[in-house]
């Protein structure tokens, strides 16, 4: 079987095309944007497509026909006209200060000065980029296309850094808003980025610019649905069902539990990370492929700083205008959670416009809990999957001891680290231990007398523990015992531990507990 060449890392469509890459045909999207409107703003999560979309209208605009054939756009375009086209990207750049963002857009307008002239080179970004829209326009007679890829991109990069962001916020307000001034002189444009950032005027200011984030009809733009992967890579699935000696059907939902579930609008169907089901592809296993790529550091700085409970991973709510405007330090982070890719929606509710978040799939979730362990946990010196493994055994094997140990360990806290709710730090760390070993586990469960602060199960055995802060390990015995905690589980026959676990507000840690079967 001749297997495809898959585009990882490619984002330019001329060269994917001309070199044999496979692509899957989103052509269709491309007339739609080009036929209904004129300046958009696309939000996805990074290494989702938005640069090969961006790449793709390129080419489509500048008349490359040959680059379409056998396409769906092929049989919708009929004129095929060249239209000058300004591509400027701010992804590849360490935005440290504002030279960092001065020079990149510098850059960009000299290339397109040296085409279509430099008269106003010495003036303000803002008014060069006015000349050369302008200049575009009069020279060729046809109105100019405005691709401006990860526009945000220096705003995530300064999130933690409110005035370095304050500058970066009035630079590219300024030269943003050159698209509403020249609207008469514009045939399409398209701002893509991973975040909504409010205080940008272009969102408030440019009343043309249409906002398709979230909706349905471009639900599936990036990204591969199932049917577009049944349809475009059945052998694939197969090869690697042979290699992993299991069947193409079991690959199926392997693959769907590991990239499938995001979803990004009300009616989206479920989206594979296109970046991450290509790797497997290719390599021909499962694994993390795009958490791999970027580590969430402003988000654990965001979740830390605002006491975030990280159970909320699953099942938060928030509506449309909360999930896509992101301020420079959000109170919130779940907005940059849902944008960064981390979450994503899982239902929405018609009456009062409300979403239901949750993370998407397993890749996301290990992904981000195995990251989130060793800031929150005291784990240093060993890998948290080691760490886990070494935790799962014992809760297995009914080693308590050793179990509640290894627990000790995991809460111990990062040195010198403020934290001011106690209770919910131990509890989040708690959460995330559980939930990387794959264990049954629900915290505060609720029962006819009372809520237990956490319940673990494994094939033999039920670990059913309260927490005192403010209290003894015997006071927390005596709560199980005497609220019934162990009452719903009674009538099956797996062994039962009840253990309480004080802590100590000076030590943070646990500094007690009692075991009782």
């Amino acid at each position: 079987m001749a297997l495809k060449r898959y585009p990882i890392g490619i984002q330019g469509f001329e060269s994917l095309r001309n070199a044999g890459f496979y692509y899957v045909d989103k052509t269709q999207y491309i007339y739609q944007l080009a036929t209904t409107s004129k300046v958009y703003f696309l939000s996805r999560p990074r290494r989702f497509g938005k640069s090969l979309l961006m790449s793709t209208l390129e080419a489509y605009f500048q008349g490359k026909r040959e680059l379409f054939a056998g396409l769906a756009i092929e049989g919708l375009e009929k004129e095929w006209r060249e239209f000058p086209v300004l591509h400027i990207d701010f992804n590849a750049k360490n935005y440290q200060d504002t030279d960092s963002l001065y020079n990149i857009i510098k850059r960009y307008l000299e290339k397109y000065e040296s085409v279509y002239g430099n008269e106003k080179q010495n003036e303000s970004i803002e008014e060069r980029f006015v000349y050369i829209i302008e200049a575009a326009h009069k020279q060729t007679g046809l109105p100019v296309v405005i691709l401006i890829d990860e526009y945000d991109k220096p705003l995530l990069a300064t999130i933690d850094d409110e005035e370095l962001q304050q500058q970066y916020r009035n630079i590219l307000k300024a030269f943003y808003g050159v698209l509403k001034t020249m609207d008469n002189h514009i045939r399409f444009a398209l701002l893509t980025g991973v975040s909504k950032f409010s205080h940008v005027s272009i969102f408030s200011d440019l009343n043309n610019l249409q906002d398709i984030s979230m909706l349905d009809d471009y639900a599936d733009i990036c990204g591969i649905t199932e049917q577009e992967l049944r349809d475009n890579f059945q052998d694939d699935i197969e090869e690697m069902a042979r290699r992993n000696d299991t069947s193409p059907e079991e690959m199926a939902a392997k693959l769907q539990e590991m990239y499938d579930g995001y979803h990004f609008s009300k009616n989206s169907p479920g989206i594979y990370n296109p970046f991450s089901l290509l790797n497997a592809f290719s390599a021909k296993e499962l694994g993390s492929y795009w958490f791999a790529t970027g580590t969430p550091t402003y988000l654990v700085q965001l979740m830390k700083q605002h006491d975030f409970d990280i159970r909320e991973l699953e099942g938060t709510e928030a509506a449309a205008d909360e999930i896509m405007n992101v301020e420079s330090m959000s109170d919130n982070p779940v907005p940059v959670l849902y944008q960064s890719g981390y979450l994503t929606i899982k239902g929405y509710d018609p009456e009062f416009g409300i979403y239901t978040l949750g993370l998407p799939n397993k890749e996301v979730k290990r992904g981000l809990l195995n990251f989130l362990l060793p800031h929150y946990s005291g784990i240093k010196n060993e890998s948290p999957t080691f760490a886990v493994a070494s935790f799962v055994k014992d809760a297995r094997n009914g080693r308590v001891d050793s179990f509640v140990n290894r627990l000790k360990s995991f809460l111990a806290t990062i040195p010198n680290e403020q934290i001011v709710n106690y209770e919910l730090h131990y509890e989040n760390v708690i959460f995330i231990l559980t939930s990387l070993a794959g264990l049954y586990v629900k915290t505060e469960y609720r029962t006819g007398t009372g809520r237990i602060d956490m319940v673990i199960q494994t094939d033999k055995y039920y670990y059913i523990i309260e927490f005192k802060l403010n209290g003894t390990a015997e006071e927390a015995i005596a709560q199980i015992n005497r609220k019934d905690y162990a009452l719903p589980f009674a009538m099956d026959n797996r062994k039962i531990y009840k253990i309480g676990i004080q802590f100590s507000k000076e030590t943070r840690n646990i500094d007690r507990w009692i075991v009782e079967e």
